[in-house]
């Protein structure tokens, strides 16, 4: 049974259009392509191509109907995205599309400057460096963000109410996506010290990882767990939620997803939300408006949910200054 309590939701939208010469060129086709480049596979982010799809039907596009869509997966290998998204420049399609990857949104800018790209990113696209800013983005590229790395002091805060006697807390990156383990590393180092914390940093670049991680929280007896944003963790949020409770590990991410599994908690971003955005806004390029002058829109509507039944079977004590404050509680 799940026990909804909604608040603060909202998504901030900007506009601003003028003609992208090569998107119009496009159209003159009855059926425009769009390149869609993924970290992972088909099944994996199905969810999220279902929001995305709803986001082009919103624009008036639905694939098979008035448009084709050309999938480039890289089955969990970022280094494989590099040559997937030359193949799709290759094929000059008119727009190339990344979902919830940082990695593939950089390496598709790193192989076209004339092909619009639109992209759906929990990173900051301006300190990565996608976009010159998020309200003149420049160039060819341009999406939406969840900005849900900067989230991640308030992640350990969070985390720190059910959990207040741990002294170490591990924080869960992928090394094949640097920008991303670097800035966590960097904002959960600063959260930490003002908590009194220590950290350990563990690193997992597949699911095979997932193991291993695991039996060096058993072995270091660490107890609490933030696990970064990465398309990895995303798709495999299922998989972790299952594994914390089994490893009796208290852990927050970014994904509902992952409470829903039996995880303990989740703040962040709404990636259905974004993921919809993303596919209006590619909509928008292929009827002609340009990357540049369309401002990289943030999603402002973060949820807090807390799993009841996790945190009972882990043995904490959920505050209820804290359960006054969720979007969500599932127990």
């Amino acid at each position: 049974m799940a026990i909804y309590i909604r608040r603060r939701e909202f998504v901030t939208l900007l506009g601003g259009a003028t003609a992208w010469p090569l998107a119009a060129h496009a159209q003159q086709s009855p059926m425009p392509v769009i390149g869609y480049l993924g970290s992972e596979s088909a099944d994996l982010s199905s969810r999220r191509l279902g929001a995305f799809r709803q986001g082009l039907a919103e624009a008036g596009y639905v694939e098979g109907k008035n448009l084709t869509i050309e999938y480039r997966w890289a089955q969990s290998q970022n280094d494989r995205l590099p040559a997937l998204a030359a193949d799709l420049v290759r094929r000059q399609v008119a727009v190339i599309v990344t979902i919830g990857s940082t990695p593939a949104a950089l390496a598709a800018k790193a192989v076209t400057s004339m092909i619009p790209i639109v992209f759906q990113v929990g990173s900051d696209p301006v300190e990565v460096g996608l976009v010159a800013s998020l309200a003149r983005p420049g160039g060819n590229v341009t999406g939406v963000t969840n900005l849900n790395t900067e989230l991640e002091s308030k992640r350990l805060e969070l985390l720190h109410e059910p959990v207040p006697t741990a002294t170490t807390v591990g924080l869960l990156v992928n090394p094949t996506s640097p920008n991303l383990a670097e800035t966590s590393t960097k904002d959960l180092q600063t959260a930490t010290r003002k908590f009194g914390f220590q950290l350990h940093v563990l690193h997992a670049s597949t699911e095979r990882d997932f193991d291993t991680v695991f039996a060096t929280l058993h072995q270091l007896q660490i107890r609490a767990l933030v696990i970064g944003p990465d398309a990895l963790f995303i798709s495999r949020s299922e998989q972790l939620g299952v594994l914390t409770v089994r490893h009796a590990v208290a852990a927050i991410t970014l994904y509902r997803e992952f409470t829903a599994a039996g995880g303990l908690m989740s703040y962040g971003g709404s990636t259905k939300d974004s993921d919809r955005q993303a596919g209006i806004y590619a909509g928008r390029v292929l009827k002609g408006e340009r990357p540049a002058d369309l401002p990289v829109q943030q999603t402002t509507k973060v949820e807090l949910v807390i799993n009841l039944k996790t945190a009972k079977a882990l043995g904490l004590d959920v505050p209820m200054s804290m359960l006054m404050r969720v979007d969500e509680v599932i127990e």
